[in-house]
């Protein structure tokens, strides 16, 4: 990657939360959306949005059962007048996040402008409503990422570009490592964005020092309340007076996380969650971007090229923080970094 931070802006937390706070993250007016509910096999919900004026909502001309066989679509590549080949874009959002994080905006802010198709997929529970299930989402999620990219590739007609950011570009890579040869029926190429792929590196990480203080806090301040009211949907699914007086990303897996989703404890879970171990079993075109500043995405966790195999890309620039990569005059833009990734996968094709 071709980036060098503004040297207005020096460091990693600094390179991580001012572009969040205070950088432009679009051009032009800010991105339009349209939504729609899917149905899960498991008699769950998840919502996913559609960047207004590239992939519309697609009617369905056959449907079946939750669980049942693929629905087919339209293709809306012929409902807009425009080439079957035109793009679609899929970016799966970190912790916590949904289509108003930064990341998400400056990506559609640049499939727009491309005149590519993009898809927002949101983790359950992240949409704004809480979803029904006795579950919630986790960066080992790769079953459900399968799930959604195979529906939007039936939809699509072509082959996706997909990008994950942060927690969703772990499980996004997860994906790409189970699936193997399999995965290029469905995703032209894959990238993860400042992804914990060592899951007890960046866990360590987050939960020490000023990390603990602001980053810590700041995702517990809205995980712990929306766990509680899961607790209330599904009264003895975890102890709530615990989960309450949580104070580190540890403590909240290991209550939460872990058990919702068959992990016995946050050690299991990071361990078998994580990326890095398995980079070598990825089939198609895959790029890692990690700022080596990042945080608590330690660099010296990040893999070496001898480690990810022939079909994986390691990007590694010295700055950029987590989810950064502010670029320009003061305040800056979040623009350089969606732009290079997607250059990246458009060249895959």
């Amino acid at each position: 990657m071709q980036y060098r931070a503004p040297r207005w802006l020096p460091g990693g937390h600094a390179q991580t939360i001012w572009p969040a706070l205070f950088s432009r993250q679009h051009d032009g007016p800010p991105p339009n959306w349209t939504r729609e509910r899917w149905d899960t096999p498991d008699g769950d919900f998840i919502d996913v949005d559609f960047l207004a004026g590239g992939e519309p909502p697609a009617r369905e001309y056959a449907s079946a059962p939750p669980g049942g066989p693929s629905r087919s679509w339209e293709r809306p590549g012929d409902r807009l007048g425009r080439p079957p080949e035109t793009p679609l874009l899929v970016l799966f959002h970190g912790l916590e996040g949904d289509r108003t994080s930064h990341s998400s905006v400056a990506f559609a802010s640049v499939a727009r402008a491309r005149g590519w198709a993009m898809a927002l997929p949101h983790f359950r529970g992240c949409s704004g409503e809480l979803n029904r299930g006795p579950r919630a989402y986790h960066s080992g999620d790769f079953e459900e990422v399968g799930w959604i990219l195979q529906r939007l590739r039936e939809r699509h007609g072509s082959k996706l570009l997909v990008a994950g950011v942060s927690l969703g570009g772990n499980a996004l890579m997860r994906w790409a490592e189970e699936a193997g040869h399999s995965a290029a029926q469905v995703a032209q190429a894959v990238c993860s964005i400042c992804s914990p792929i060592d899951l007890a590196a960046a866990g360590a990480a987050i939960d020490r020092g000023f990390n603990r203080q602001v980053y810590a806090r700041r995702f517990l301040r809205t995980m712990i309340p929306k766990a509680l009211r899961k607790l209330q949907q599904h009264p003895g699914l975890f102890d709530g007076e615990r989960l309450k007086r949580a104070s580190t990303i540890y403590e909240f897996d290991n209550l939460f996380t872990a058990p919702l989703h068959g992990f016995r404890n946050t050690e299991d879970y990071w361990t078998r969650a994580a990326a890095k171990p398995h980079l070598h079993r990825i089939r198609i075109p895959a790029l890692v971007l990690n700022a080596r500043n990042d945080p608590f995405v330690p660099g010296g966790s990040l893999p070496h090229a001898a480690e990810v195999g022939a079909h994986v890309t390691l990007w590694q620039p010295g700055h950029g923080g987590h989810v950064g990569f502010p670029a320009g005059r003061l305040p800056g833009h979040l623009l350089t970094m969606p732009e290079q990734v997607c250059d990246w996968l458009w060249k895959q094709r």
